[in-house]
């Protein structure tokens, strides 16, 4: 089960040589499509959660993860590919462009 983190030194992002990793924790038909704060895993790491009012059927929930990601951080949707986790509830997501300015774009959201 999901726990809430606190703290901010955690984050569910790690930036590599062109762009970023995003670990995030989707919840389909979540009645509205949201940023819902920062969870962790069961192992402690941290993880975006996610609603989506899309169901989980037909890659509905990854296509409407992928075009909320696009828009809420001025990304293309070619900027956005899921890595993992396609059919999990807990995806990596690959986000392309300037990582140090996508994290910056998520700290954003996230305050």
């Amino acid at each position: 089960m999901a726990q809430t983190i606190a703290g901010e030194a955690d984050r569910p992002y790690r930036i590599d040589g062109d762009g970023l990793r995003l670990a995030v924790r989707v919840t389909p038909r979540g009645g509205r499509e949201a940023i819902a704060g920062l969870v962790a895993d069961a192992e402690g790491r941290a993880a975006l959660a996610i609603r989506l009012a899309a169901p989980p059927v037909d890659g509905a929930a990854n296509a409407a993860l992928v075009r909320f990601l696009a828009t809420s951080l001025n990304l293309r949707k070619a900027d956005v590919a899921i890595l993992s986790g396609e059919t999990a509830r807990l995806k990596i997501v690959r986000l392309s462009g300037d990582g140090p300015a996508l994290a910056a774009r998520l700290d954003a959201l996230l305050a």
